[in-house]
C-alpha cells in the first residue's frame, strides 16, 4: 500500500518557488484563460477587465493543440507569443499548460490506436476531449514532442510562472495498447506468473493464467471478475497516467525551465491515487466544485480541501477550477449567488489555499461548455456575477497578510486510494457501505466543531495528532496496524469505524477474528459482518453513558465480542441483541456498526474533548478555521452567527475592529487578526 512519502530537494526548491509566486503577486487570482476562441479585438477588452477585477493569474493553453498543431508538425506560435506578452504587460502570470489533455482530430485519425477502448470493447472517437489511450505510445510520443517544443520556446519568457501539464487526468482504457502496457507493469511487478497466479488466488473459478500474456485489463465478462485483478488495473491506470504527467514534466525541465510544474487532480477521484502521485507536484492543485442544490456541499468541500492541503504535506495549495455560477453538466444547474461564490473561494483560503482560481475566464460562446459559467459572463462585465468577481479580487488582495501561513490540525483521519477500491469491489456483504459516505460523516462532525483536521494515509507518521480517526480503511497492513499502536501508545486517542482492516493489498479476506490487524487494539474481535433491516436496529447504552435521541445502528453491523474492553453500548433488538456495538479500550473506541448521527457524535465528543487548536461552539453553520494568525468565519447558515473571539480583533476584510464577541451575517465571513495593543 502507497504510505506518506518524504518530498525529494527538487519538490522543495520547487515548492519554494511556488511560495515566492505567492510571496510576490499575494494570494493567486484568476482562471482558465482560452483566447484562441475569441479574435484579437477582444483581448484587449480581456485584459484590462483582468486588471479590474484584480486578476493576477490565469491558465493559458490548456486546450490549444489543434491551434497549436493543426497538422502533424505544423507549429503555429504568433498568436500565444501575443498573449504572453500582452498578460505580461499588464502584470499578469501565466500558468502555461501543455495542451496534452485533448488530442486534435487528426492524430485518431493517422493513429486509430491512441483513441480509448471501453470495458466493452468499444473504440471511441475523437469530437469530444479526454480522447487518448494513456499507454499508446503513437499518443505519448506526440504529446512529448509538442510539450518538448512549447517548454524550449516558453521556458525562459518573463510572463510563465508555473507550468500545468494536461488537465484532470483520469483517462482509462482497456483495449490493446493498455493490455501491453498492463502485462508490463505486472511482470515488473510480481516477476513471475507463479507469484501473480498466487496473489490473486487464480485457483478460484479456474482462472489460473499460464503466461503474462493471456492477461487482459478487466473488461466486461459474464460474471463478476477478480477482485484482485481489478484493484491491480486500479494501480496500474493511476500508474501509467503519472508517466504520462512525468514524460511532458521532465521534458519542460530539460528545456530549462525553473518554475513550479503542477496539474489539476480532482479531489476524491476514484481513477487516481493522489498519495503516490503527491510527491511528483511542485503544488498541489486541485479543482472543486461543489453542487449548490446540495445543502451540506460545504461540509464536503471543505473535506477536499483538507485532502489537498494534506497532499501537500500542509504547504498551501492552489485551487486551480471552481465555477463563478452555474455548472452545465448537471442534469439541473443551479447557479450560485455572487455571495456564494466568494464564500466558496474564502473556504479555500482558510483551509490552506494561497490562490483560487476558476473555469474560466470568459464564458464561451459555442462548444460543450457553453452554459458552464465564467468571470466574465456572456452579458459583459455590467452584471452582478462580473461585481462579484471584482469583490472578491478585492478581498484577496486585503487577505495578503495570510500568504504562505499554514494550518494546524491536531486531528487526523485516514484514507488511502487502493483500499478505497478494494473496499468498493462487488459482491460485499453490503453494497450501501461507501468509503467517502463514511468519511464524509465524520468529517462533518469535525467541521462543525471547528476542528482542522488532516487526512493521511494509512502509512504516515502519526506522532503529531492528538486524535487519530477510522472512519473506514478496508485494507489496513501491518505497518499502518503498528502505527495505530504506537499512537495510542503515545497518547493520542482513536476511534476506528466498522469493516476495517478486512483484506490484504491484494484484496484478500485476512482470516481470523476481525480485524485481525487491530483486535488487540481494541480489546474486542468479531466473527461475522451481518447487513441490517433497512429501518435499521436500536441500540442500548449502559448506565453513565449519555443517552442519544435516536441511538440505531444501520447498514452494517459485526458480530462481537469484548476481548476486555468496555462495552458502551449493546443492540437492543434483532439477531445481534445483546451484542456489543460501541466499545472502549483505554483510549480506542470501536464501533461496530454504522452508527446514526447522534451516537457518531458522543463518541466523537469524548474522543475530541480538550483537543488544541478546537474553536469553542461554533454556531449551527458558521465554518471556523484557524490559517496561522488569522480566524476565519464564514457563515454558510441562513441565520447571522455570534461567537467569542478574541478582544481588540481585527477583521482583515473590513478593517473593523470587534470586542469580545463577533457577529457575521449570513453568507458572509470574517477573518480576523488579533491586534495587541500597549
Amino acid at each position: 500500500m502507497t504510505g506518506a512519502r518524504a518530498p525529494r530537494t527538487t519538490e522543495l526548491a520547487q515548492g519554494d518557488a511556488f511560495a515566492r509566486l505567492c510571496a510576490d503577486r499575494g494570494l493567486l487570482f484568476g482562471g482558465d484563460y482560452n483566447p484562441e476562441q475569441w479574435p484579437r479585438e477582444v483581448w484587449q477588452e480581456d485584459v484590462a477587465l483582468m486588471e479590474r477585477a484584480g486578476v493576477t493569474f490565469v491558465t493559458v493553453g490548456v486546450f490549444s493543440w489543434s491551434t497549436l498543431e493543426p497538422e502533424p508538425g505544423a507549429r503555429e506560435w504568433a498568436w500565444l507569443d501575443e498573449v504572453l506578452d500582452l498578460l505580461h504587460g499588464h502584470g499578469i502570470a501565466v500558468d502555461l499548460a501543455t495542451p496534452t489533455a485533448s488530442p486534435p482530430p487528426w492524430l485518431g485519425i493517422l493513429h486509430p490506436e491512441t483513441l480509448p477502448v471501453d470495458r466493452d470493447g468499444v473504440r471511441l472517437a475523437a469530437g469530444s476531449r479526454n480522447q487518448f489511450a494513456p499507454s499508446a505510445r503513437a499518443y505519448r510520443d506526440a504529446a512529448l514532442r509538442i510539450a518538448t517544443d512549447l517548454a524550449e520556446r516558453y521556458a525562459a519568457h518573463p510572463a510563465v510562472r508555473m507550468w500545468h501539464v494536461g488537465n484532470e487526468f483520469g483517462q482509462v482504457d482497456y483495449g490493446d495498447e493498455a493490455a501491453r502496457a498492463f502485462r508490463a507493469w505486472l511482470r515488473e511487478k510480481y516477476g513471475s506468473i507463479a507469484a501473480l497466479n498466487e496473489a490473486w488466488d487464480t485457483r478460484v473459478w479456474s482462472q489460473g493464467y499460464r503466461d503474462f500474456d493471456d492477461i487482459v485489463p478487466p473488461r466486461r465478462a459474464p460474471y463478476l471478475l477478480n477482485p484482485a485483478q481489478t484493484l491491480d488495473f486500479h494501480r496500474f491506470t493511476s500508474d501509467e497516467l503519472r508517466e504520462c504527467f512525468r514524460e511532458q514534466r521532465d521534458a519542460i525541465r530539460r528545456a530549462g525551465a525553473t518554475q513550479p510544474i503542477t496539474t489539476n487532480l480532482m479531489g476524491f477521484f476514484p481513477l487516481v491515487d493522489g498519495w503516490s502521485w503527491a510527491g511528483d507536484l511542485d503544488v498541489i492543485a486541485d479543482d472543486q466544485y461543489p453542487d449548490p442544490a446540495v445543502p451540506d456541499s460545504p461540509q464536503k468541500v471543505a473535506l477536499v480541501q483538507d485532502l489537498a492541503r494534506s497532499l501537500g504535506q500542509g504547504r498551501p495549495w492552489l485551487l486551480m477550477e471552481q465555477a463563478a455560477s452555474a455548472v452545465s453538466w448537471r442534469p439541473h444547474n443551479l447557479p450560485k449567488s455572487p455571495a456564494r461564490m466568494r464564500l466558496d473561494s474564502l473556504q479555500a483560503i482558510a483551509r490552506g489555499a494561497d490562490g483560487v482560481c476558476f473555469f474560466q475566464w470568459r464564458q464561451a460562446r459555442a462548444g460543450a461548455e457553453r452554459f458552464h459559467s465564467a468571470m466574465l459572463p456572456h452579458a459583459g462585465a455590467d452584471t452582478d456575477a462580473f461585481r462579484g468577481v471584482e469583490r472578491l479580487g478585492a478581498d484577496l488582495a486585503r487577505l495578503r497578510p495570510v500568504v504562505g501561513s499554514r494550518v494546524d490540525a491536531r486531528v487526523a483521519i485516514l484514507f488511502d486510494w487502493q483500499g478505497w477500491w478494494a473496499g468498493s469491489e462487488p459482491a460485499r456483504p453490503t453494497m450501501r457501505h461507501d468509503t467517502i459516505e463514511q468519511l464524509e460523516r465524520w468529517h462533518g462532525a469535525l467541521w462543525r466543531r471547528g476542528i482542522a483536521t488532516d487526512i493521511v494515509p494509512p502509512g504516515a507518521d502519526l506522532s503529531r495528532y492528538e486524535v487519530v480517526l477510522v472512519s473506514h480503511s478496508y485494507v489496513i497492513e501491518d505497518d499502518a496496524a503498528d502505527r495505530l499502536r504506537r499512537a495510542a501508545a503515545a497518547g493520542a486517542r482513536l476511534v476506528i469505524g466498522p469493516f476495517s482492516g478486512v483484506a490484504d493489498a491484494h484484496g484478500a479476506i485476512l482470516t481470523g477474528r476481525s480485524p485481525v490487524p487491530l483486535r488487540d487494539l481494541i480489546g474486542a474481535s468479531g466473527e461475522e459482518w451481518v447487513g441490517l433491516p433497512d429501518d435499521g436496529v436500536a441500540l442500548s447504552f449502559r448506565p453513565g453513558e449519555p443517552v442519544p435521541t435516536t441511538a440505531r445502528a444501520s447498514i452494517l453491523a459485526e458480530r462481537l465480542r469484548t476481548d476486555g474492553a468496555e462495552v458502551l453500548a449493546t443492540f437492543a433488538e434483532g439477531e445481534l441483541a445483546g451484542r456489543p456495538a460501541v466499545t472502549r479500550n483505554d483510549r480506542v473506541w470501536y464501533l461496530a456498526a454504522v452508527v446514526s448521527e447522534d451516537v457518531l457524535a458522543a463518541v466523537l465528543d469524548a474522543a475530541l474533548a480538550g483537543v488544541s487548536g478546537a474553536v469553542p461552539d461554533p454556531p449551527q453553520g458558521l465554518e471556523a478555521v484557524r490559517r496561522g494568525d488569522a480566524l476565519f468565519l464564514l457563515n454558510h447558515g441562513d441565520a447571522a452567527a455570534d461567537i467569542e473571539v478574541p478582544s481588540g480583533s481585527e477583521d482583515l476584510l473590513t478593517g473593523q475592529r470587534t470586542s469580545r464577541r463577533a457577529t457575521v451575517a449570513p453568507g458572509e465571513a470574517m477573518v480576523l487578526i488579533e491586534r495587541r495593543t500597549t
